[in-house]
């Protein structure tokens, strides 16, 4: 199990990832797409990342969206395995036409 972050880690962590919220003890993120299929590709990218990480997002897929959201419940908040996620995740929409998120 990981350990879990301070909020000023957290908050200086977030600096680094300015696409990111932090909401409800989640890192929150909604990434935008030009089709349906391009956030369809993102999701199968990055549950594959996940899959490799051994670390899976809630995945809420919208017409040209999908919300990322972080947490590791086992530890039962933030751990330095959601920013690790978040990362690769950024990464995904970039390889998949993800535009800058909202």
């Amino acid at each position: 199990m990981s350990d879990l972050l301070t909020q000023e880690a957290i908050e200086a962590r977030l600096a680094f990832l300015p696409k990111w919220t932090l909401e409800d003890a989640q890192l929150v993120c909604e990434f935008r797409f030009d089709t349906y299929l391009a956030g369809i590709e993102f999701v199968r990218a990055l549950a594959t990342e996940a899959e490799a990480l051994n670390h899976h997002p809630d995945l809420f897929v919208g017409w040209r969206k999908v919300t990322v959201k972080l947490t590791t419940h086992s530890a039962g908040g933030i751990t330095p395995l959601d920013f690790e996620m978040a990362e690769r995740a950024d990464r995904c929409a970039a390889k998949n036409g993800g535009a800058d998120a909202v």
